[in-house]
């Protein structure tokens, strides 16, 4: 069975989540990193240079980086599912989980740890202006260059939706002010009707 090492609440891991509710998976999973710790542990760095969540083991296999995860998870298990075949095709999603990686996740970063993980008297304004504004520069690219598609890849969901979800998802739910995005909130309702998202990814911010 596969086991999924990681919080709950961590964005990477709800990817790999929401990937196995798709795919109907089986997994267990043990909390590790943020509050739980135990991620400079010397038997988890041996799995797992970085330090980071999540890492996952499925027999002999031992994966980390939450968007490799993903891809591996979908070749595997996911050829009628989350897995494009075709290779050309495959790559109008793929190219959104590479620009997640580069873009997306760091324009947000400093936002979300400031208003969800840092306490209230204690956060720096300017840095969460600023990192909002680098979040909608963002977003306003996103949303300009999806497709007229249901989802990112054509009309088959793929792993390319899930690895953007969860971080347009904070986009929607941080409390900020928002610029209209049509085309990103077209997609994202679409995304927001899967169980999946629902059972792992809208279950509020922590």
């Amino acid at each position: 069975m596969l086991h999924i090492i990681g919080r709950s609440n961590s964005g990477n891991v709800q990817k790999v989540l929401w990937a196995c509710e798709e795919l109907s998976l089986p997994y267990t999973r043990e909390d590790r990193g943020g509050q739980h710790g135990g991620n400079d542990d010397p038997h988890y760095l041996r799995m797992n240079p970085n330090g980071l969540v999540p890492t996952v083991i499925d027999g002999d296999a031992v994966i980390w980086e939450s968007n490799t995860i993903l891809r591996y998870l979908a070749c595997k298990y996911g050829a009628e599912t989350l897995w494009e075949p075709d290779p050309a095709k495959r790559t109008l999603g793929e190219r959104w989980m590479d620009w997640q990686l580069a873009v997306l996740a760091p324009a947000h970063r400093v936002l979300f740890y400031q208003l969800i993980r840092t306490p209230e008297d204690k956060r720096d304004q300017a840095a969460i202006a600023k990192s909002r504004d680098m979040m909608s520069t963002a977003m306003q690219l996103f949303d300009q260059g999806i497709p007229d598609s249901t989802y990112l890849g054509g009309e088959r969901f793929t792993v390319a939706d899930i690895a953007l979800g969860i971080f347009v998802h904070r986009w929607f739910a941080l409390p900020i002010f928002r610029e209209p995005f049509p085309k990103a909130q077209r997609w994202y309702r679409a995304i927001a009707e899967r169980p999946g998202f629902r059972k792992y990814v809208d279950v509020g911010l922590s």
